[in-house]
């Protein structure tokens, strides 16, 4: 009998990538064009132009929705298999504006391949194709007869191939653009309708044109058209049919709306360098400011006012956060003198023949600004500092955490704690310190921080002036909320340095305490940029002592408190505050000193029970990055980690090394090389004379590489296995004296 052929089912059976054989139910899309096909014409391409009108937008909620706009806009039409040029972003208070540039008109076609199951189960003895065929087919949509059968690494299996082709971009956006829209989110949201849709504000017009045609896709009850608005005022309220997105811009500053916000960056610069060149006044530039003006206007111009000179007798600080924070107003300086003028910079937006009356209602409504803060002024003054301290026992700190009151003496006792520390040549730093604690706080009670929140602790600094305390007192309750965060200005004297450590690690210990930590992105009470100005205090003013035993002295003032935490033991709550510290260290060595992340790990996993002096670490980091950058340094680490994993693999304890029972001479170098080495590599350790310790270490490759080339450790004779072990520990102990060198990465380590 003959037997009958197996009916071949499809294309000729090729090759599949080993991709398929890590998941056989893997779907695998690939381009529709093989490599054997002529380059085909580049496809067509069109802009599409969205617009979102929205009623008035805070300054600060736009660029962040617009970046978010833009990368979840290149998410989604990769995703679509949408390709495109570009993506431009513009926005202004009334309009979120996207630009994509050439985007593709269909989307790109694709091949969809299933691997099924093996033939030999495909097939029945007679050759016809069996229910795991048939069933294989039915659930990809494929004709049974279609399926093709491929040679794999594990033999012939059954493919399902379907060819997709791409759906007229048109048809998808229509489908993806709503999900665009009501997928962006906000500091704060808001319902206004029936359609229960959240924006920050109300959605009141949809601008969407693709190649010259309306997308009329739906969100919030609106529907998208070709129609737009101008400016209010300059605009005149009237509606504006846009053409495309080529005309968008040009448009749309007919109707008095410049809508790049870089575009009315440079103009609104240019109009204040212009005003500070007639006038001959210095700005006090300010880029968040700048910012506001930038995304609180659509058609910016810029005038200079004035207010009267007797209110330059109340501090400049008040001054400038009053014209700030109240009015969105730039201030300015006398270049003669530095000292602050009666004059201010407005960005209004709009754009009239006769500013006059603009500039007018701006002076009046800073007049009523100035004699409010002037008042609150005069009345702190009649109040000394130290007799408001009482009032702080009815200011809550935390509701876990009792008062300001308690806070503010924890902080005296930890400061006069910090200050014995470093007091060394300065013999009234601790008297400084604790009248400065002592009355740091006072000023949250004052009339002027009730009205500038951000004026804490500069208008203590000015009120102890003031009061008659000494100007070092005085200096340090004004630098104690200094840093602000990884960049800007920090404390300048140690005293203001001491008081900032302070109260930063009070607040770290006491949120500890109760369990409030940061997690993930959540960090409500901004621990990590406390802790990040706890290391750029102490490593931009060199204060070289250590930090645990501060962070124990914190965690002991806040228990004897009686708050109720968790229950940890003293050193694991400790260990928990200083790993999150040493969390901030890592960040900032890579921003600050762009440090590698292998070395600054090498020298934190060393740390152990030394004392945590982060000046000496950060030294010894310098140090041990300068000599990875030696060429022999990769082949010394390679000799360092195969003596470490031979070590830590057999977890050996220490032994005393035997001379006696060396068998090679090279086991005799390597012993002399780490005897003589260990004395000088403590010398210069105790010395921090880090790079002779380094060179030291480097001095014993050519011993290692003899050895390893040379011995065998793991022989049959015990004694001698146990003896090369110890020397071998001998090795990595030498070596785990100054940092972790199993942590740096090296090419064949």
């Amino acid at each position: 009998m003959v037997a009958r052929k197996r009916p071949r089912l499809g294309r000729s059976v090729r090759s599949v990538e080993p991709d398929f054989m890590d998941n056989p139910k893997k779907t695998v899309r690939r381009s529709v064009a093989s490599k054997s096909q002529k380059p085909s014409p580049a496809p067509a391409v069109e802009d599409l132009l969205i617009e979102v009108g929205v009623e008035e937008l805070p300054s600060q909620f736009i660029a962040p929705a617009l970046a978010a706009m833009k990368e979840s806009s290149e998410r989604l039409l990769k995703d679509q298999r949408l390709a495109f040029r570009a993506i431009r972003m513009m926005g202004t208070p009334r309009r979120l504006t996207m630009v994509v540039e050439g985007l593709a008109v269909r989307q790109a076609g694709v091949v969809k391949e299933t691997m099924g199951p093996p033939k030999a189960a495909a097939f029945d003895q007679a050759g016809q194709p069996t229910r795991a065929a048939i069933g294989f087919a039915s659930t990809h949509g494929v004709p049974v007869q279609n399926l093709e059968v491929r040679r794999t690494p594990k033999g012939e299996y059954l493919f399902a191939v379907k060819h997709e082709a791409g759906q007229p971009a048109s048809s998808v956006l229509l489908r993806v653009l709503p999900n665009l829209v009501t997928g962006l989110a906000f500091p704060k949201s808001m319902k206004w309708n029936e359609s229960g849709v959240r924006f920050a504000r109300p959605i009141r017009w949809l601008l969407a044109i693709y190649g010259g045609a309306v997308l009329p896709f739906d969100v919030a009850g609106v529907t998208a058209s070709n129609q737009t608005t101008g400016h209010r005022v300059v605009g005149g309220g009237k509606w504006i049919r846009v053409k495309d997105a080529a005309s968008y811009e040009v448009l749309m500053e007919r109707y008095g709306v410049i809508v790049d916000p870089q575009r009315r960056r440079h103009l609104i610069q240019q109009q204040i360098d212009e005003i500070c060149r007639k006038t001959g006044f210095e700005l006090n530039e300010d880029e968040m400011l700048l910012d506001q003006a930038v995304y609180s206007t659509e058609l910016p111009t810029v005038l200079i006012g004035s207010f009267k000179e007797i209110y330059l007798d109340v501090p400049e600080e008040i001054l400038m956060t009053s014209m700030k924070e109240h009015q969105g107003f730039f201030s300015l300086r006398r270049k003669e003198t530095g000292k602050l003028a009666p004059h201010f910079i407005a960005v209004v937006n709009t754009r009239v023949t006769d500013m006059s009356l603009i500039r007018t209602g701006n002076e009046r409504v800073l007049e009523a600004r100035l004699a409010d803060a002037k008042f609150f002024f005069d009345e702190d003054r009649k109040v000394r500092l130290s007799e408001r301290i009482p009032k702080l026992s009815g200011v809550t700190f935390h509701q876990k955490l009792g008062t300001m009151a308690q806070k503010q003496e924890r902080v005296k006792h930890l400061a006069g704690f910090i200050a014995g520390h470093l007091s060394s040549g300065h013999n009234d730093l601790l008297s400084i310190c604790e009248r400065a604690a002592s009355l740091a706080k006072a000023d949250l009670v004052t009339g002027i921080v009730g009205e500038f929140p951000e004026l804490q602790g500069i208008m203590g600094g000015v009120y102890a002036l003031h009061d008659g305390e000494p100007p070092e007192v005085a200096r340090a309750i004004r630098e104690q909320y200094l840093p602000k965060g990884i960049e800007g200005e920090a404390p300048r004297t140690l005293a203001g340095q001491v008081l900032a450590l302070a109260d930063r690690l009070d607040s770290i210990a006491a949120f500890f305490h109760v369990g409030l930590v940061p997690t993930g992105s959540e960090d409500p009470f901004a621990l990590r940029r406390q802790a990040t100005a706890v290391v750029r205090i102490i490593l931009e003013a060199n204060l070289q002592a250590d930090l645990a035993t501060f962070v124990k002295r914190a965690r002991q003032l806040v228990s004897d408190d009686g708050f109720k935490g968790l229950a940890d033991s003293e050193s694991h709550g400790v260990s928990r505050i200083i790993e999150f510290i040493l969390e901030r260290v890592r960040h900032y060595c890579r921003v600050a000193y762009l440090l590698r992340d292998d070395v600054v790990e090498a020298v934190l996993k060393s740390l152990g029970d030394r004392p945590l002096d982060l000046v000496d670490l950060v030294r010894k980091m310098k140090a041990l990055e300068a000599v990875t950058r030696k060429p022999e340094f990769d082949a010394l680490l390679i000799g360092f980690k195969r003596a470490h994993r031979l070590v830590e693999k057999e977890q050996w304890i220490r032994e005393a090394v035997d001379p006696s029972r060396f068998q090679h001479a090279a086991e005799s170098d390597l012993y002399r090389a780490v005897t003589d080495a260990r004395t000088h590599i403590k010398e210069s350790i105790a010395a921090g004379r880090y790079d002779r310790t380094l060179d030291a270490l480097t001095g014993l490759k050519p011993s290692i590489d003899e050895f390893f080339s040379a011995v065998m450790v793991n022989v049959d004779d015990p004694a001698v296995r146990r003896n090369r072990l110890s020397l071998l520990k001998d090795v990595d102990e030498l070596f785990a004296s100054f940092a972790d060198f199993s942590q740096i990465v090296v090419q064949g380590g």
